[in-house]
């Protein structure tokens, strides 16, 4: 008989806080978080006193209270994590298609390209970089790594695909990379050249769920 796994309701309210701030960069006060959670305003506030202590939540104008230095930095760390975990996959998808091939991660309202390889021989490489960011529904990158938020089957296809997209300049397609809890990620390809998404699509939907396999 299996029994249930004991947990620390202290501990999964502290990190429910820190999820809802991460979903609300601009900061909420202890009332609006203590709705959000529907517990108690003393029960947050304790929880936010607690957590503001370890450098994990500040607190700025107008009470607001955001992420802290501290969950930036394992954030970071996460984010080396899945970059790493992502640029096998990339390498060949990038050979393949004679393509940029990058990883993107959702930040707050924005997406977040953290991984790109380029092919060996490009006549004219893109403009995508690491650290590059653009609103969530700008790109293809950012749209599907939204869907990782869907109920079921996210995509239709399993894939986004734009032509002359406008956030990286060329054709672009990209599909979520789903199943890793806390991650909302998206793998993609560029080119300059028009794309066959027949092709391009599974093997973008295969890379991503290697990736996903590879953070499990």
């Amino acid at each position: 008989m299996n029994m249930p796994a004991e947990t620390s309701q202290t501990l999964d309210r502290g990190l429910q806080v820190l999820e809802v701030l991460a979903d609300h960069p601009e900061g909420l006060t202890v009332t609006q978080l203590a709705r959000e959670l529907d517990v108690s305003r003393t029960i947050v506030y304790r929880l936010v006193v607690t957590l503001e202590q370890h450098g994990l939540l500040r607190r700025g104008s107008g009470n607001r209270c955001r992420l802290g230095l501290t969950a930036l930095t394992l954030a970071r760390h996460v984010q080396g994590m899945v970059r790493d975990a992502a640029v096998p996959a990339l390498r060949r998808l990038s050979e393949q298609f004679s393509a940029t091939a990058h990883l993107t991660l959702v930040d707050g309202a924005d997406a977040v390209v953290v991984a790109v390889v380029e092919p060996a021989r490009q006549e004219q490489p893109s403009t995508l970089r690491a650290g590059n960011r653009a609103p969530l529904d700008r790109g293809v990158a950012g749209r599907a790594a939204l869907a990782t938020r869907a109920e079921g089957r996210p995509l239709d296809a399993g894939w986004v695909i734009s032509g002359g997209d406008p956030a990286h300049g060329g054709y672009a397609v990209a599909a979520p990379v789903l199943g890793v809890p806390g991650v909302e990620a998206s793998v993609g390809v560029v080119s300059m050249a028009e794309l066959d998404t027949a092709l391009v699509g599974p093997k973008l939907v295969g890379a991503a769920a290697e990736i996903a396999r590879a953070l499990h």
